[in-house]
């Protein structure tokens, strides 16, 4: 069996159409087929309880991650609620490099950053079947005043108007379908001539040998 290179994945949503979800179980279930891994970021926040150093985050302070972005080592970054955020290019890369498949979670700017550089990455965008949908998702957290909520629903539709920059969208009414949709884009990219040729060359020359 010959080495494939694995395929970056960006995964993008608004904040309730329940991406995070989605990526957790699509690694939970995948896990005995472990060709799919998830990139850690860095970040210069806090970090909160029952959180992992090199697992949720790469937790840096801010010297630090100025001395990552001055080696040129971060593929994106970006200050979002005055922390820093960043994905290291030679972690991704190396990721890759040993045959991972490797998500990227990160928004429509940081997407287009990394495609400008990666671009034989493929994009997912995560939808909400309405925007009321959306509305009661983040409404049924019961943490945030309506104000706050409001104001992210705002965010979130400046966020859907980029879905048409991605390779897939898929509307996440029903969680199982959903899931299903991401787990099949994963399965058929495998499939793909290029990747079997990579994957299993001396099989397919002595198939017609």
């Amino acid at each position: 069996m010959n080495h494939c290179s694995g395929t970056l994945y960006i995964i993008s949503a608004p904040s309730g159409a329940g991406k995070t979800s989605l990526v957790t179980e699509l690694t939970a279930i995948t896990r005995e087929d472990t060709h799919i891994r998830v990139s850690v970021s860095h970040t210069t926040r806090a970090m909160r309880p029952g959180e992992k150093d090199g697992v949720n985050y790469h937790f840096v302070d801010r010297e630090q991650f100025q001395n990552l972005i001055d080696k040129g080592d971060f593929i994106e970054h970006a200050e979002v609620f005055g922390n820093f955020y960043g994905t290291s290019r030679s972690a991704l890369q190396s990721t890759l490099d040993e045959g991972f498949d490797l998500i990227l979670e990160i928004d429509w700017q940081g997407a287009q950053q990394v495609r400008e550089l990666m671009p034989d990455a493929l994009s997912i965008f995560i939808l909400p079947p309405s925007q009321d949908a959306l509305r009661q998702r983040l409404t049924g957290r019961g943490q945030d005043s309506e104000e706050i909520i409001e104001g992210r629903m705002k965010e979130a539709v400046n966020e859907m108007v980029h879905y048409d920059e991605y390779d897939y969208v898929i509307i996440n009414d029903d969680f199982d379908a959903a899931l299903a949709d991401i787990k099949a884009v994963f399965r058929s990219n495998r499939l793909l001539l290029e990747k079997q040729k990579q994957r299993h060359g001396a099989l397919l020359k002595q198939l017609v040998g």
